[in-house]
């Protein structure tokens, strides 16, 4: 999940489990505890761009990097806070409990995270964006109402546990969300008599009433959207495999990476003469005049006998066109 979301988690739960003994302190170690796995990403700025990818949500999203570093996080800040007298114990459950919260939040996204590094088991729910409002405001406006009262009084314990109770209760109904869109395209699969092998449905951007959906068949892939508000047929778009034509890229190491990363679901094509990697799970942007590109797509270069990938940039024009295009789109076909 974003930033944000993560420092409000780790704040709330911090505010949970040490609130009533130190007040909003409680709120400012857990947010530290929930950051502290996504700093994994500076690690990008000292590799390059297939590495990081790699990298991102590994070690540090794991339940073992929880179970290590809680202890010593809470050491250090019983050194700090020792006229807290709290005890290192008392710190290492703030920690774990804002620093486990993180990972398995990122679990129920489209990354998903390697919770069980390190073994090479990636999980993901695919069942909210990366950035959604529903899940993050209660914890926002719950952390805000907290700090704004003294640590003995009720109301501030209640305040927070509602925000966590209304945050939690939302991210479990995207589950039941997800299977209902999940089962609706795959009925429409089956009415329309499309052959597949496999289907991968997950939240369009900012909400859970648009759902997007990539299915895999022989030689191409489709990708749809379904709206809870839709009321005509699902229509499917194909999109060409051309495996074929980059054959002979697949062979080196660092595509064998890239399908890796993207879980099989990817297309290699060339435009103006260069090749692009693109990552099929987080779907199409579309542009004012019409167009569309891949979310996630990747320049192919190859340098020295190796291929290096850079990844195309996006710009707020785009974001604010997809923005105005999910508003209309989740209000049915």
């Amino acid at each position: 999940m974003d930033s944000l979301t993560q420092i409000v988690l780790g704040a709330a739960v911090g505010e949970a489990v040490l609130g009533k003994k130190i007040g909003n302190k409680a709120l400012l170690y857990g947010a530290i505890g929930g950051t502290i796995p996504d700093l994994d990403v500076c690690l990008g700025l000292f590799t390059d761009t297939i590495t990081a990818i790699e990298l991102h949500r590994g070690f540090s999203h794991s339940i073992l990097f929880s179970i290590f570093m809680a202890p010593l996080l809470g050491w250090l800040v019983n050194k700090l806070e020792y006229k807290k007298n709290l005890g290192w114990q008392a710190w290492t459950k703030l920690f774990f409990g804002s620093l486990i919260t993180h990972p398995l939040l990122d679990a129920f996204t489209t990354w998903g995270t390697q919770l069980c590094w390190p073994f090479d088991i990636k999980v993901a729910f695919n069942a909210i964006f990366v950035i959604d409002p529903l899940y993050t405001l209660p914890l926002l406006v719950g952390c805000i109402g907290v700090a704004c009262f003294q640590k003995n009084l009720k109301l501030r314990t209640r305040l927070n546990k509602m925000g966590l109770i209304l945050s939690t209760t939302y991210l479990l109904s995207t589950l039941i969300l997800k299977f209902y869109a999940h089962r609706t395209i795959e009925t429409a699969l089956k009415n329309q008599g499309i052959e597949y092998t496999t289907i991968s449905s997950r939240p369009s951007p900012l909400n859970t009433i648009l759902w997007n959906a990539n299915i895999d068949t022989k030689d191409y892939y489709l990708t749809t959207d379904y709206s809870f508000f839709d009321t005509q047929p699902i229509q499917f778009k194909k999109y060409p495999k051309l495996r074929e034509k980059s054959a002979d890229l697949i062979k080196y190491t660092n595509i064998q990476r890239l399908i890796k990363i993207a879980e099989g679901w990817y297309i290699i094509e060339k435009k103006d003469g260069q090749w692009y990697f693109n990552d099929l799970r987080f779907g199409v942007i579309p542009r004012e005049d019409g167009s569309s590109f891949f979310a996630f797509s990747y320049l192919l270069e190859e340098k020295e006998r190796k291929i290096q990938a850079t990844e195309t940039p996006k710009n707020q024009r785009d974001a604010k066109f997809l923005i105005q295009t999910l508003w209309k789109r989740l209000q049915g076909n």
